[in-house]
């Protein structure tokens, strides 16, 4: 095995993916470290690396707690790589199919498959993030007050500041702990105004408003594209959503997709405004629970593509 082993989150990478690299490199590199001098055993470098550019927010937590941004990973072809945030291989970093994944760190379902025993630690918790703190402890590892506050931010993004179905007790848990490392006293306040500047998309394009947190989904009807955005003010959108319409049509047409979808979810009055295009209205609908007007709808109660709109959607297209 190559001295090198890439930590890398999925395509269009979001803040848990980001951050579960960082965070788990690390932890990665020092636990070998204390394997090595206790046992002797070879070295290997843990390097984290994104499968894009990251976005807005992350950027700003980054550059908040002092960290760099990763590298980006162009070709993961010849490379030896362990997946976090992600296992399917329609959301793989280019050349993932020619990579050898040693490992698999995730809180999705698991949808993998690979010709040789892999190591595969999946939680159903809300963040991957909230998986490497609870090693980090396991592990008796410190953790610093930076480092505390990134992995903060990273939980507090993916469970939507606790309100995401997707959070659980360990999460809220960790929240709290991580919370108080960072020196963080009021973590509802800074998680809204981390939404804050996520939800600001005045000098974003449709594009890369679409592309803010998008995924590929293989599904027997043919390949999904499913972004989300989050916002504390619907409104913000309201002026965009014809532009949002027509980039999602020029998306699926290029792309060859089956259904391009894009959530818009107010994190404060929990919903989403959906913005579909697609080549079955009728079965999308069903999958949505609600009728489409002009490829528009909204729906009360959506917060979670991973536990409320995937489950859905696998149910009617695969």
């Amino acid at each position: 095995m190559s001295d090198k082993i890439y930590i890398i989150g999925h395509q269009s990478p979001d803040l848990d993916s980001v951050v579960a690299a960082v965070s788990y490199a690390n932890l990665k590199n020092l636990t070998q470290n204390a394997r090595k001098n206790h046992e002797g055993t070879e070295k290997v470098e843990y390097v984290p690396a994104i499968a894009g550019k990251v976005n807005q927010v992350t950027e700003y937590i980054l550059k908040k707690f002092g960290f760099d941004a990763p590298d980006i990973l162009n070709d993961a072809d010849g490379k030896n790589l362990v997946l976090v945030d992600h296992n399917e291989s329609s959301q793989m970093v280019d050349g993932g199919d020619k990579a050898t994944i040693v490992e698999i760190l995730d809180h999705h379902k698991l949808n993998f498959s690979y010709s040789e025993p892999i190591e595969i630690k999946v939680r159903p918790w809300g963040s991957t993030t909230s998986i490497i703190y609870w090693l980090y402890q396991e592990n008796d590892l410190k953790i610093d007050k930076n480092l505390a506050g990134l992995m903060l931010s990273a939980v507090l993004d993916d469970t939507v500041i606790t309100k995401s179905p997707t959070c659980t007790d360990f999460d809220k848990k960790f929240i709290k702990e991580l919370a108080n490392l960072a020196s963080i006293k009021d973590w509802k306040n800074y998680g809204l105004e981390m939404f804050k500047i996520k939800s600001s998309v005045k000098d974003l394009s449709a594009e890369e408003i679409i592309k803010l947190d998008f995924k590929d989904f293989q599904f027997k009807a043919g390949k999904f594209g499913i972004g989300q955005v989050e916002t504390v003010d619907l409104s913000e959108f309201d002026s965009r959503e014809d532009e949002l319409k027509a980039e999602l049509d020029k998306i699926r047409q290029a792309g060859n997709y089956h259904s391009v979808v894009l959530f818009i979810t107010d994190i404060i009055k929990e919903g989403s405004k959906v913005l579909a295009s697609t080549s079955d209205q009728g079965k999308v609908e069903a999958a949505l629970g609600s009728k489409l007007k002009n490829g528009k709808a909204y729906i009360k109660g959506i917060i979670s593509r991973k536990k409320q709109v995937i489950p859905k959607f696998t149910e009617v297209f695969d």
